[in-house]
């Protein structure tokens, strides 16, 4: 069952619509629920809405496998993504993937302390939550900014789950936020990335990979539960990305 309302962002000055999934029997029991946020909300749950048609379908998924968990998507300002999921101007690591140095991101601050600070306890208060249990997720620069989530609010998001992100545009500025983060409240954090992320690309795709790979390397000294895989032969594109959908929630919500 999906519940679609729009949600003011004060420091944008903008609506946004939220997607809220609730599991099957929520009417029925007095249940709470652990919740996961998730970026890119369009992309979450529904191809027809999808930006591209082709979405994680994930109110099926979580339907057909009675998942006891609530998910909360956040739509993207397709024109403000990028600076929005960058809490960083991008660096010069990005120069290796893009080509060419970019002035785009920095709001992805005010972005993270709208979901913490605002939409965090609207959601806590109209629903049953277990308030303590809150998780993040997202796909490449929603992957970027659930890390840096991650380290702005430990206390808050405490596991989290990037499928094939796009740390390269902040590499720097993410690399040392993290090593200088107290994460010893983190329970879990899942990373992964394909091998042709740009195709036939190979350089590129190398570069993604070692970018995905140092991430990980500074966080396994910190989180005794993380974990990366490299996925072969995995694109860019939400094909691949539904696929992995199981991965991530046996990461995310281990069976008790």
């Amino acid at each position: 069952m999906l519940e679609i309302f729009p949600m003011y962002i004060t420091s944008f000055k903008q609506e946004r619509l939220i997607r809220v999934y609730l599991p099957r029997n929520y009417n029925k029991e007095n249940q709470i629920y652990p919740v996961l946020y998730m970026h890119d909300g369009q992309n979450i749950f529904q191809d027809d809405v999808a930006i591209g048609g082709i979405s994680l379908e994930l109110e099926n998924y979580l339907d057909e496998n009675e998942l006891e968990v609530i998910v909360v998507g956040i739509d993207q300002n397709s024109d403000e993504r990028i600076n929005e999921y960058c809490p960083w101007i991008n660096g010069e690591y990005s120069k290796k993937i893009l080509g060419q140095a970019s002035s785009a991101g920095g709001k992805g601050i005010r972005y993270v302390d709208f979901i913490a600070d605002e939409l965090k306890p609207f959601i806590d208060n109209k629903y049953r939550t277990l308030k303590d249990r809150t998780a993040m997720a997202g796909i490449s620069l929603g992957g970027l900014i659930s890390t840096y989530a991650m380290c702005r609010y430990p206390q808050v998001f405490k596991s989290i789950a990037v499928l094939s992100s796009a740390f390269y545009r902040n590499q720097e500025e993410i690399e040392k936020l993290i090593k200088d983060t107290d994460l010893s409240l983190i329970e879990r954090v899942y990373l992964d990335c394909g091998t042709k992320e740009a195709g036939y690309d190979d350089v590129i795709n190398k570069e993604f990979s070692a970018s995905n790979r140092a991430i990980y390397e500074i966080l396994k000294e910190k989180i005794p539960n993380a974990k990366f895989e490299i996925i072969n032969d995995a694109e860019h594109n939400y094909l691949f990305f539904r696929e992995r959908i199981p991965k991530l929630f046996s990461f995310l919500i281990p069976v008790k």
